[in-house]
């Protein structure tokens, strides 16, 4: 999806430091990016959390050894080397470590390489792949000769918001105007849409689309009265016949064969972690794997995105501290760095702190020397008890999905509310509002309008969840109504 703008208030002036300074100030804005998409479930910013976290996959062990590398001259190249690696996944990271970067005062171009190329790739099996476009004219025009949109249809949309912008995701199944195999899968146009201003769809909409990118607005028309209206975005075809088309045989002829060749890019040297430095990385990455869970919408209420960002803030800059220690007083210090981590968690988090070195790290030694609790929760997606229906709530994302098949298995067709509400009776009025996600399938109405998306307002819900249940916001700007019931009840 195309990457955000960047967030936070600070913005000082960009100054030189050492590869292994930018590093660890890129961890610790990942952190603070989390925390401000996720401060008002109200401008819950779902993609920012996926992308702060998601960098941290591949790249976290990689800063550990960095910081953990005694000379300052060798931890500097290495740190280089993981910049260099982090960067090279092409040009959306780039530009969000760029982006970040400089949120912290930091200029991180003279650290990098200048940016390769693109060169379109190719599969497993030799065959040039569709490439990520833009939405423009001339890209438009060189789709649709390959592409029948006029007999589209609407596999899914979803409309959700970023903080104060909207985004929209759009997937329709299109017809091909060249030959393939009979046994070849559909063809899917994915399309994104960044500062959505205007979306209205019903499900009489589903059928045709048209695009319309302009200099100024990207529009998208679906079906007889349904529409999207958006600064602009990006779309690929997802369709393993690509190849075949057209614009897929004017890619091969310029094209590089596929080589069995090494990553372009060099890997991160390895290198063993002492004991506790290894459990104090473990910690962090399965704490970004938990943040990473926001990406399926119906877990996003249950991660506790702001008590984990609480209890790991300035992590970069305690393991560059901790890591610049030598022999037994680095160990120590990582000890130590893993103590704060848990000094600053909420029972629920210590306990799942204790579960994570107790299984994934393989230290239950630690947990008497941190002074965890002896007694383990499974999961942090375990939610608080139910209470009654709310009276008003703030629609944070919607989504439709037709009946499909998927990969030879029957979909029906479903329905996906994200809603903010605020504080359950008995609690602080005035404290935080907080996410509820439910679906249904098979809906049997689903009504947008842009309007829907204005803020808080009243949540009328007609029949019960269990059985023939609507729910509406902002006047019947999104109705929701299904006779099957919902996943649960949105309180």
């Amino acid at each position: 999806m195309p990457t955000p703008s960047p967030s936070g208030t600070r913005h000082p002036p960009a100054r030189p430091a050492s590869a292994m300074s930018v590093l660890a100030a890129l961890l610790d804005r990942s952190v603070e990016r989390m925390a401000e998409a996720a401060a008002d479930a109200r401008l819950f910013d779902r993609e920012a959390i996926r992308e702060a976290s998601d960098v941290w996959d591949n790249n976290l062990f990689p800063l550990f050894r960095a910081a953990s590398t005694s000379r300052a001259g060798e931890r500097d190249r290495r740190a280089t080397a993981v910049l260099e690696w982090m960067a090279g996944l092409g040009e959306r990271r780039r530009t969000w470590m760029t982006e970040q970067a400089a949120v912290a005062g930091y200029d991180i171009a003279p650290l990098l390489p200048p940016p390769e190329p693109y060169v379109p790739g190719r599969d497993y099996r030799g065959h040039v792949m569709a490439p990520q476009r833009r939405l423009t004219p001339r890209n438009v025009d060189e789709l649709l000769p390959d592409y029948d949109l006029a007999t589209a249809s609407v596999r899914h949309l979803r409309v959700e918001r970023a903080g104060t912008r909207l985004t929209a995701f759009l997937q329709l199944a299109v017809g091909r105007e060249f030959a393939v195999e009979e046994s070849a899968p559909p063809a899917l146009l994915n399309v994104w849409l960044d500062d959505v201003t205007d979306a209205a769809f019903d499900l009489s909409d589903t059928r045709g689309a048209i695009l319309d990118p302009g200099t100024r607005e990207t529009g998208i028309s679906l079906g007889p009265a349904g529409r999207l209206r958006a600064a602009g975005g990006e779309y690929y075809v997802d369709d393993r016949s690509w190849y075949l088309s057209a614009a897929g045989r004017r890619a091969d002829a310029v094209t590089p064969p596929r080589t069995d060749g090494s990553d372009r890019l060099r890997r991160p040297p390895d290198g063993e972690l002492g004991s506790d430095a290894h459990a104090a990385a473990t910690l962090l990455r399965r704490a970004m794997w938990e943040l990473r869970s926001v990406r399926y919408a119906e877990h996003a209420g249950r991660v506790p995105v702001l008590a984990l960002c609480h209890a790991f803030s300035g992590a970069g800059g305690a393991i560059l501290a901790a890591g610049s220690r030598r022999g037994a007083r680095r160990e120590a210090a990582f000890r130590e760095v893993m103590r704060t981590w848990l000094d600053r968690s909420d029972p629920a988090l210590t306990r799942w702190l204790a579960t994570v070195l107790r299984h994934d790290v393989g230290r239950p030694d630690l947990i008497g020397t941190l002074r965890l609790p002896e007694r383990t929760i499974p999961s942090l997606t375990a939610g608080p008890p139910a209470s009654g229906p709310p009276e008003q709530a703030a629609l944070v994302m919607t989504s439709w999905t037709a009946a499909h098949a998927d990969h030879g298995t029957e979909r029906p067709a479903a329905a996906q509310l994200q809603l903010a509400l605020p504080p359950r009776p008995g609690e602080n009025p005035a404290g935080p509002w907080r996410l509820r996600t439910v679906g249904c399938t098979e809906p049997d109405a689903f009504h947008l309008r842009t309007d829907a998306f204005q803020g808080s307002g009243a949540l009328v819900q007609v029949g019960t969840p269990t059985a023939a249940c609507s729910l509406g916001l902002h006047q019947g700007a999104l109705l929701i109504a299904t006779g099957t019931g919902w996943s649960a009840s949105a309180h």
